[in-house]
C-alpha cells in the first residue's frame, strides 16, 4: 500500500498570515512539523512526504530545509483539497493520502504512526484522524483558552468502536455531573481532536467532489462534510504528554501559550530520570 504523508501550508490565513513561518523557539512551525513527520516514518521507506502550499516564500523555505514542496491553487477549499491537488500534482499513485496541518507543530509522534499503520491493518477505513482523552486539568485549560479564542481547540463525540460521531468548535459532551466523574478518573469524557486526517484516496476523491454541507460551514469544520455525508470516520485514541492536545495554532495568541509548552518540555526532558541500560 502506497503512502503520502503531505502537508498542507497555506500562507493565506485569514486569521494569521504568514502562519507557516511564524517561529516557535526559533524554528519555524512548519519545520518544526516536518521533522516531526521524519521522525515518525524512519522505519517506513514506503511512505512519500511533502510540502503543498500556494505561496512561493513557502517553496524557498522547503527548500532551504530540504523538503519536496508542490505548489498547489491558491483558491483551494480546504486543506483536504490541497492535499489532493499536490497528490496528482506530484503523480504518484497513492493508495492512502495523510494530510499533516502545516501549523501544528506538536503533533504527537504516535499520531502519525497510528494513522499509517491502520490503513494497513483494516481494509475497512475509509477516514481515520487521531483523538485524545483530556485529562481534567486539561479540559480545564481549553475552557480558559475559549474564553479569548474561542475557535481553538476542537472536540468530538465517538462511540465504542471509536467512530466518530460528531465534532465541534463548542466543548462537547456537556458534563452534569463533573465532581462526581473527577473522583472516579483523571481523565474527562471530552475527546480532543488533533486535526490530522488519513484517507483512502478514493474516499477523498468523493469527500472534495461534494459541496460543502451545512454543519461544516456553521462550525467552520471541514470533517463535518464527511459526517453528513455517511462517510465513516475512524477516531484513534491516543496518549499524549499533558497539553499537547491543546498545542495546535489558530491565531497570534496561541504563539504565546505554544512558547510556554516548549520550554515546559524542554525542562521536562533535562529533568526526567534516564533510562538505564540494560
Amino acid at each position: 500500500m502506497k503512502t503520502a504523508i503531505i502537508i498542507p501550508a497555506r500562507y493565506g490565513s485569514t486569521r494569521f498570515p504568514g502562519k507557516p513561518l511564524a517561529k516557535i523557539g526559533g524554528i519555524t512551525m512548519l519545520q518544526r512539523v516536518v521533522e516531526t513527520a521524519r521522525r515518525a516514518t524512519e522505519e517506513r521507506p514506503d511512505v512519500a512526504l511533502m510540502v503543498a502550499t500556494e505561496d512561493e516564500r513557502i517553496e524557498k523555505h522547503c527548500r532551504e530545509i530540504g523538503i519536496d514542496c508542490v505548489m498547489t491553487p491558491e483558491d483551494c477549499p480546504t486543506g483536504s483539497d490541497r492535499v489532493l491537488e499536490a497528490a496528482r500534482r506530484a503523480g504518484g499513485k497513492f493508495d492512502v493520502l495523510i494530510g499533516l496541518q502545516g501549523d501544528a507543530p506538536f503533533t504527537p509522534l504516535q499520531a502519525i504512526r497510528s494513522i499509517c499503520d491502520v490503513f494497513r491493518t483494516r481494509t475497512d477505513i475509509e477516514v481515520a484522524t487521531p483523538v485524545v482523552r483530556l485529562r481534567w486539568s486539561e479540559l480545564l485549560a481549553l475552557r480558559e483558552a475559549k474564553k479569548t479564542t474561542p475557535f481553538s481547540g476542537t472536540t468530538a463525540i465517538i462511540d465504542e468502536s471509536g467512530r466518530a460521531l460528531w465534532f465541534s468548535k463548542t466543548i462537547i459532551p456537556a458534563i452534569r455531573s463533573e465532581e462526581n466523574l473527577k473522583k472516579q478518573s483523571e481523565y474527562s469524557p471530552v475527546y480532543q481532536h488533533i486535526g490530522l486526517y488519513g484517507y483512502r484516496r478514493d474516499v477523498l476523491e468523493r469527500f472534495v467532489s461534494l459541496p460543502q454541507s451545512y454543519y461544516e460551514t456553521l462550525e467552520g469544520l471541514e470533517q463535518l462534510r464527511l459526517l453528513e455525508n455517511g462517510i465513516h470516520v475512524q477516531a484513534l485514541v491516543i496518549e499524549t504528554d499533558p497539553g499537547l492536545a491543546q498545542a495546535g495554532i489558530d491565531s497570534p495568541e496561541d504563539i504565546v501559550r505554544a512558547e510556554a509548552l516548549l520550554a515546559r518540555l524542554e525542562n521536562d526532558s533535562k529533568t526526567r530520570p534516564a533510562k538505564s541500560a540494560r
